[in-house]
């Protein structure tokens, strides 16, 4: 009774969230979850009238781009995502993986669960094209503050932003613990800084308030839908960084975010944007970059100081993002194993992926060097933010009705507004795609291909695999029978597949003709949650013969450990001595044939995939003066 007792308290305790001050996470929450959406202002105004499909600047043309922006924000943002998305929360953690996760967890049909998931991973794949896009067009929206300045600075624009970038990237494996502390304080300072500037000329224009009406967003889309639909592709600029407030949920909590968002971030987008109405509706020459002609001569300087420091920091948090993305792709069996490094000892989701960072690096300076302006970086952003926003809308419809067992009509008549909305920014976007916008698509798809290619690749690998060996319980039925020759020591098997005999412990039997006193079988599974507790962490059977049979399980969001499993381990009562412990893992050289299974061409991208993956022993930490790889041939 008193071991029950004490077991569901430590149930309980795991499952209560921790109680922290919540005025720190709230100024936490503003220096990373609210970058990308809180640099659209330097922007977003200007491309509605100044893109390529600019609007006639008209004052009711103003008025009705302002009540268009206002809306889309709080709808998008404040009840999509803000109120109905981030009630999503994979065990307390968002985005667009544990969106997918829950979304396919109650369906049993495999091809209606493998639509689901495929949506998810497309979302996923078109996150790094507009990973690679926001740091390029913040920044440099940023540093064109210096043509505002002096007209002849225009000539350091590009240079200077390729520098700032530069910086941005080389400093990421060394973590941003040390200067992750004054991104709260910064942004905090932007945020006032907007909404300071655009009160003021709200001040001397007050008019511009009446563009809070939907009325005039009403009659803007309905009297000329034409240009409206075109002008929807810049309006979609206010809205990027929406899937950052669900990301970083697990990070924050949802309580932080959503009183960042209502009672500080909002009101000072919505003062900015219409301040800079006011101006353009009091002076139409401003249209050249509103923002910065919002701040009195003598600001200018210190406002591009302020706006590239505030670019720094959303580039940043996409940065993270995209290295948050791939660990959990790669746990979740759709990536393969990259080198992943720790970057703070206190806090573990600093990590830094060196492959992805100078990827994105090449593609954010081909992007500054070809586009050389925000203005025309613009016509390639948005498309992956509206097809994003579009399956987030489809994944949440089926999460209301198959997790959350609404009412399948209050499902559709909360869905199919937000999609409708979604489609209509996803089709003016469209237009973007000779302008740039085939950038992030071209690069979506790409991704897409990698990440299902290698994730089908496994699949059939651990097919063949499984045709060439044997159950476990009649190998071991076998080894009673004749037993081998048994030398001390512990030996620990890596498999791929419990219950099934490692390629690895049939050809250490057919060379070496031995076995180890105690033969240890470890399985490492990633299940669809972030985190594992504790208590579900292992699995443990002991079998005939000295062997046993261990399966630990992880969350996507965790990093499997060996020797800190076998820690547990020993813990549990079944202790592992190191430096007599070997760990035999199987090396497989693959062949890629017209077998049945992937295209040909597929199967040679996986072959070359699975050549440059990190060394499972290296990932999972194993010490690599105990490890003895046995290779073996598998034609796909």
């Amino acid at each position: 009774m008193l071991k029950g007792a004490v077991a569901d308290e430590e149930r309980r305790r795991e499952a209560r969230p921790l109680r922290k001050p919540i005025a720190p996470l709230v100024v936490g929450a503003i220096g990373v979850v609210f970058g990308d959406i809180g640099t659209s202002p330097l922007y977003t105004l200007r491309e509605c009238f100044t893109g390529p499909h600019g609007l006639p600047l008209r004052p009711e043309n103003v008025l009705g781009i302002l009540s268009v922006i206002f809306w889309a924000i709080t709808i998008i943002v404040t009840l999509k995502y803000v109120t109905l998305i981030m009630r999503a929360d994979n065990r307390g953690e968002g985005g667009i993986m544990a969106l997918t996760a829950l979304a396919s967890r109650r369906i049993g049909d495999p091809r209606a669960r493998w639509v689901m998931v495929g949506l998810g991973i497309f979302g996923a794949a078109m996150f790094y094209g507009d990973g690679m896009i926001t740091p390029a067009i913040s920044v440099l929206s940023a540093v064109e503050g210096l043509e505002v300045i002096a007209p002849a600075l225009g000539h350091f624009v590009v240079p200077a932003t390729m520098l700032i970038l530069i910086g941005v990237f080389s400093i990421q494996r060394h973590g941003t613990a040390s200067v992750g502390v004054l991104f709260g304080p910064v942004m905090c300072l932007w945020f006032v800084t907007l909404a300071v500037l655009g009160a003021i000329q709200i001040a001397a224009t007050p008019g511009v308030l009446a563009a809070l009406n939907p009325a005039f967003a009403f009659s803007f889309l309905t009297g000329n839908p034409v240009a409206a639909f075109l002008a929807l592709g810049a309006v979609v600029l206010a809205v990027t960084g929406t899937e950052a407030l669900y990301a970083d949920m697990g990070h924050f909590g949802a309580r932080p975010i959503r009183r960042a968002w209502l009672f500080f971030v909002l009101p000072a987008l919505v003062l900015n944007y219409f301040g800079q109405g006011a101006l353009i509706i009091s002076d139409a020459s401003s249209i050249k970059n509103p923002f910065y002609l919002l701040a009195p001569d003598w600001a200018l300087l210190p406002m591009v100081i302020l706006a590239t420091c505030a670019t720094v920091i959303a580039s940043q948090a996409v940065i993270s993002g995209a290295f948050s993305l791939t660990r959990q792709a790669i746990q979740m069996g759709f990536c393969p194993r990259l080198t992943i490094m720790h970057t703070s000892e206190r806090e573990i989701g600093q990590i830094y992926v060196p492959f992805i960072n100078w990827s994105l690096l090449t593609a954010v300076m081909l992007l500054v060097a070809g586009f050389r302006s925000s203005s025309n970086l613009a016509g390639a952003y948005g498309i992956a933010v509206t097809l994003a926003m579009a399956i987030d809308s489809l994944l949440i419809f089926v999460v209301m009705t198959r997790l959350w067992r609404w009412n399948a009509l209050v499902a559709l008549a909360i869905a199919v507004p937000l999609i409708a909305i979604d489609m209509s920014f996803l089709a003016s976007n469209a237009l973007k795609i000779p302008e740039g916008g085939w950038f992030p698509i071209v690069i979506g798809a790409v991704i897409f291909v990698l990440l299902t290619t290698w994730k089908k690749g496994r699949a059939i690998l651990h097919e063949r695999l499984s045709q060439e060996t044997m159950p476990l319980d009649v190998f071991i039925s076998s080894i009673a029978a004749n037993p081998p020759l048994r030398v001390p020591g512990t030996a620990v098997f890596l498999s791929s597949m419990p219950g099934r005999v490692p390629h690895a412990l049939l050809h250490n039997l057919k060379h070496n003709k031995v076995l180890h006193e105690r033969v240890v079988l470890l399985t490492l599974s990633t299940r669809d949650i972030p985190k594992v507790p504790v208590r579900e962490r292992l699995r443990i059977e002991r079998l005939d013969c000295n062997f046993e049979q261990f399966e630990a399980f992880f969350g996507f969001k965790e990093d499997p450990d060996v020797p800190a499993l076998l820690e547990e381990c020993g813990r549990r009562g079944y202790p592992f001595d190191m430096m007599d412990t070997s760990f035999f893992v199987s090396r497989e050289t693959l062949i890629a044939t017209v077998a049945p299974g992937m295209a040909l061409w597929r199967e040679r991208l996986f072959v070359s995939m699975s050549k440059n993956a990190t060394k499972a022993t290296e990932f999972f930490n194993v010490p690599t003066n105990r490890v003895v790889e046995l290779g073996t041939q598998v034609e796909l």
